[in-house]
């Protein structure tokens, strides 16, 4: 403590002194003087720089992190981490952090009906999401996360402010076993049904995903975040897994290949199962971050295949009987050379309803893939132009059920996630059971996240 004392004096006396160095003495008193004379014992030389009177003096443990150091430097600055991290100065393993997340976009959408019915066009602008978040460290292995949802307010004519709701909320147990092979969630935390479901919302090139992935969403637990609990991990990142149980999603929740939500009372339902494997086999481009912008920094290649099922969904409409016995098959592919990115999925659901409105329902199977790419400009101020085409069939048993959606459009990174505005057109075409119409959205979109 006395020497810290004695460092703390020797700032404050340089802030009115001159020299490049100065030499401390201290009598048997414990004063401290910069003149030498009988009975002062010489402490040592000073050197005035601010550097080294800052090295010196005593450092807390306590800090406040946000700004992601690698990052490269765009127009705004560099990026920050996912929420803002408060360290705790008696306890360096527990920690907090709080961040938010905001997305707005406004539309034009332009409907042709292939039935004879008049076409419109509605012009819109809305929050695609609004996010709270929230995480927590409780030691050197345990962790909560957690945040809080308003999504799509404002959405459509009907202007519906809605409500928040919790989205993420799971405790994390990290390497127990001091090996990443082996890890833990609990509670509301995500299955792998898609590796772009699976991508952070503020990391995606496109806000909204391609109709297929947030179809398969639903499909085996709600918002592929039913209370569930799963293991996970890697081998050197070579080899990603992961398996788990846990509730399954409602079937009012999930659309028949017409795109009606039925109404069906449950009287019999299981949990569901599963798990997927992914493989970075090439040195040097292992996956060290599931994302989908990279920011022209890096590379990586992998590919993987999930199997998820929920094996009993029993119950009834008013006009059937419904028993079901749902699964999801997914396959991946993904890379990146620096600037170019480009990934694919394929999906296909068992058990397909084809209409619930019928006295005896008619089950099948629906597939479908998509396809995105991007090109970052990391000398043009980091834009990046960026393409996606999705196909799906929504029930292959029968002709036109099939749909097709198109995305051309450009990102420009101000500040990596962290700040991005961007701008693109789509297009969607719907088969005569699927809508019988074609779509054509003009979007301009910007986010806010740390």
């Amino acid at each position: 403590m006395k020497k810290y004392i004695l460092l703390c004096i020797a700032a404050f006396t340089f802030m009115g002194a001159n020299a490049n160095a100065i030499t401390l003495y201290q009598d048997d008193k414990g004063q401290v003087f910069t003149t030498p004379a009988d009975g002062r014992v010489a402490l040592g030389e000073y050197v005035n720089t601010k550097s080294q009177i800052k090295e010196s003096l005593p450092k807390s443990q306590s800090k406040i992190t946000l700004i992601k150091e690698d990052s490269p430097k765009f127009v705004l600055g560099k990026e920050t981490h996912i929420n803002m991290k408060f360290v705790s100065e008696d306890a360096s393993d527990m920690w907090f952090k709080a961040g938010v997340r905001i997305q707005g976009s406004m539309e034009s959408k332009n409907t042709d009906y292939k039935d004879g019915r008049a076409d419109t066009t509605v012009s819109d602008a809305y929050l695609r999401r609004v996010r709270l978040e929230v995480a927590a460290g409780f030691g050197e292995h345990s962790s909560f996360v957690m945040d809080m949802r308003n999504d799509r307010a404002n959405y459509d004519l009907s202007n519906d402010e809605r409500g928040f709701n919790v989205g993420d909320a799971y405790v994390q147990i990290k390497k127990p076993f001091d090996s990443s092979l082996i890890n833990f969630k609990l509670y509301r935390a995500k299955i792998d049904i898609s590796r772009t479901e699976t991508v952070k919302s503020a990391r995606v090139i496109a806000y909204d995903r391609p109709y297929v992935a947030d179809y398969a969403a639903q499909y085996i637990s709600s918002n592929r975040r039913g209370a569930n609990v799963q293991m996970y991990g890697d081998w050197n990142k070579k080899i990603h897994y992961q398996i788990a149980v846990g509730a399954a999603t409602n079937p009012n929740d999930v659309k028949d290949a017409t795109g009606a939500k039925p109404d069906v009372d449950i009287d019999d339902q299981s949990l569901f199962f599963g798990g997927k494997i992914k493989l970075s086999p090439f040195d040097g481009w292992e996956e060290k971050t599931v994302t989908e912008t990279y920011m022209g920094q890096g590379k990586h290649f992998t590919f993987g295949a999930s199997y998820w099922s929920v094996p009993t969904l029993k119950g009834s409409t008013a006009n059937a009987a419904v028993d079901l016995s749902r699964s999801l098959i997914n396959a991946e592919i993904s890379g990146h050379y620096y600037g170019f990115t480009a990934q694919a999925e394929y999906f296909k659901f068992d058990d397909m309803v084809e209409d619930y409105g019928v006295s005896s329902l008619n089950l099948g199977t629906s597939s479908g893939w998509y396809v995105t790419s991007e090109y970052v400009f990391r000398d043009f101020h980091f834009i990046a132009p960026f393409v996606r085409y999705e196909s799906w069939d929504k029930f292959e048993d029968k002709d036109g059920y099939d749909s097709t959606s198109m995305i051309a459009g450009v990102n420009w990174y101000l500040r990596g996630n962290t700040t991005k505005v961007g701008a693109y057109f789509q297009k969607d075409s719907l088969g005569v059971n699927t809508g019988d119409k074609d779509v054509n959205i003009l979007r301009i979109t910007s986010q806010w996240f740390f």
